[in-house]
């Protein structure tokens, strides 16, 4: 079953649905990559803080390999490391993606987050992590200096090489999106964010409807990929709420089947993540029922402003002299 459901960015179209590749095991992401696609995926969300895109790209490749789909078929989208964000290392750091990925250009390159970190040379770390040293007596993030109005030009200059046919920005607010379509050239084609009924994003939606800029919703269930990091508790589970389990059981759906219409009934991409192939084909299969306006607005409800990937709480930490060995956030965290 492929997913035909679309969303149009100017000449391309980006499936609703995509595949998570956060915390996808490097030694289970090759046969994952390659059997999602078996499955129906076109559309697969890699970043290099994943460190794990060298086997995403050999599952890819493998899938064309048998013919499963063409390139043209895929969207892949990666994202551009804190600690590439200088004009100069932009360009090196997509060609590292791609040539890991086994592709010859990209569908969307996001900047993973508004957050400049020094440079870490690629044959020192890759892919870095947030703290600078980690061997140093203090471990701690370092700030780079660099605007992201010079990141933004290095991105337009890939669009315009054809390495990139789109480019966006991940975890920036309102006031940031206001301030990069202040002086862009090249829009950002898609805004990748914290999407669920507890973070529901009403004010960042609107604006990006009225500016005609795609969101794409990361971690769309929830708290389910935060609380082994210590991030998130058991009890921040919106698929136990009683109007989920209502819905639900109306549909014959699962809770978790439920959540996502939700999202994509608001007009949002979705790219949850699973190793499970029975919640993988699940999370494809939303489009043969819908929510009512009642069950929407209930589902809405639920916001609670709840933010579980916030760079400004755990910055706040890393950035002072806070020993490494307290932060819940390794290289793994990121999202």
């Amino acid at each position: 079953m492929v997913v035909k459901e679309i969303i149009s960015i100017g000449n391309s179209q980006m499936p609703t649905v995509g595949m998570g590749l956060w915390k996808l095991e490097k030694g289970l992401a090759s046969k994952g990559v390659r059997d999602a696609i078996s499955m129906g995926y076109r559309h697969l969300d890699s970043a290099t803080d994943y460190a794990n895109e060298t086997e995403v790209g050999i599952g890819i490749k493998q899938a064309l390999d048998e013919g499963l789909c063409t390139r043209e078929e895929l969207w892949i989208t990666s994202k551009l490391w804190n600690t590439d964000h200088r004009a100069e290392h932009v360009r090196p750091s997509l060609l590292k993606t791609m040539n890991d990925l086994q592709v010859d250009y990209l569908d969307l390159y996001l900047i993973h987050f508004p957050i400049a970190l020094k440079h870490v040379p690629h044959d020192q770390l890759y892919p870095a992590d947030w703290i600078y040293d980690l061997n140093a007596e203090c471990p701690k993030m370092e700030l780079d200096n660099v605007p992201i109005s010079e990141t933004w030009k290095a991105m337009e200059e890939l669009v315009e090489e054809g390495l990139v046919r789109n480019i966006g920005v991940c975890n920036f607010s309102t006031g940031l999106i206001h301030d990069l379509l202040s002086y862009a050239k090249i829009k950002p084609a898609v805004v990748q964010v914290e999407v669920h009924p507890y973070f529901t994003q009403e004010k960042l939606l609107r604006l990006c409807r009225e500016r005609d800029i795609a969101v794409t919703a990361f971690s769309p269930l929830g708290a389910l990929s935060y609380v082994s990091l210590n991030m998130a508790q058991n009890s921040d589970n919106v698929l136990g709420e009683q109007v989920v389990l209502t819905a639900a059981k109306r549909l014959s759906k699962s809770p978790a089947q439920v959540v996502l219409r939700w999202g994509i009934q608001r007009h949002v991409s979705i790219i949850p993540k699973s190793s499970n192939p029975k919640r993988q084909l699940e999370n494809l299969q939303l489009f043969d029922f819908s929510l009512t306006d009642q069950e929407m607005s209930e589902i809405s409800a639920l916001n609670r402003n709840q933010r579980f990937n916030d760079p400004g709480e755990f910055c706040e930490r890393a950035f002072g002299a806070v020993s490494y060995t307290h932060l819940t956030l390794p290289t793994i965290y990121s999202v």
